[in-house]
């Protein structure tokens, strides 16, 4: 069966194309959700900073306006992309999730970092442009580890200040220059915890468009140690039970699906499916 979202570097002006409107406020949506015709998007007055043709849904090329400010438009209103995640279409959620991280790095790269002057937009890749300093900036990708850390029949789980209430989950941390995933792994558990790992295994991948991360999920053994909190970053660290969890991420997450994982397998039942 052949994706409903595939990426591609458009011309932005294509003819028949939908889009997709995104503000500091977050996406505009109405009844139908998200996706417009773009032509009518851009009768509605929008504020719009850039536009990038970012790939084809269902067949039909899509085009992002990144705006500067939200405008009211008629029926509709702003949404996060938190919400797409938890509530809304996966597959529009793929489509926002990548219109989200274009335009932050349009935004963010709209003038040279060594000189300072306006870069320019090429069309033919994804990149903007420095003439004088002959310098292509890039979508930034940041590495991330996220962990599920067990022993036995007990899973290891933290909660930082910034979760929802109540809601714990795996340890998790970026990646620091000339560190292997493995090795940064190694860091932020102990960094976070204070406890050694060891039998490290790969599990799988999540792109995370919060802003502009890649999180390399694992499953690691517990291999000794006294749990003892990182100040401001940890709030809370404990042991529990695969028989005994508290509140869980959100279901499409890795974090999610590293622990649902690892219960399943405990616990004799079904392995979940995961859709990154």
């Amino acid at each position: 069966m052949a994706a409903r979202w595939t990426t591609a570097v458009l011309d932005p002006n294509i003819t028949g194309a939908l889009a997709v409107a995104r503000s500091p406020e977050g996406f505009l949506v109405d009844a139908n959700g998200a996706l417009f015709p773009r032509d009518w998007l851009k009768r509605q007055g929008l504020d719009v900073l850039c536009e990038h043709g970012i790939g084809h849904f269902d067949g039909q090329p899509v085009v992002l306006l990144e705006l500067r400010s939200a405008s009211e438009v008629a029926g509709c209103s702003w949404r996060g992309l938190r919400a797409f995640m938890l509530e809304g279409d996966f597959d529009t959620y793929k489509v926002l999730g990548y219109a989200a991280q274009i335009g932050t790095w349009a935004r963010e790269h709209r003038f040279c970092g060594s000189c300072g002057r306006a870069m320019t937009q090429i069309h033919w890749e994804r990149a903007m442009y420095c003439q004088p300093c002959d310098l292509r900036s890039y979508p930034r990708i940041s590495p991330s580890m996220i962990v599920l850390v067990t022993r036995g029949d007990d899973i290891l789980l933290a909660r930082s200040p910034r979760f929802v209430t109540g809601v714990y989950s795996t340890l998790a941390g970026f990646a620091e220059p000339g560190e292997s995933a493995e090795e940064c792994l190694v860091r932020e558990v102990h960094e976070e915890v204070a406890v050694q790992v060891k039998n490290i295994q790969y599990v799988g991948s999540q792109c995370w468009p919060f802003p502009h991360s890649m999180m390399l999920g694992f499953h690691a053994e517990y291999a000794g140690g006294e749990i003892v909190m990182q100040p401001d970053e940890i709030e809370d660290a404990k042991w529990f039970s695969v028989h005994d969890l508290p509140p869980l991420p959100a279901g499409r997450s890795i974090a999610r699906y590293l622990i649902d994982l690892y219960v399943a397998q405990r616990l004799g039942r079904d392995i979940p499916a995961f859709n990154p």
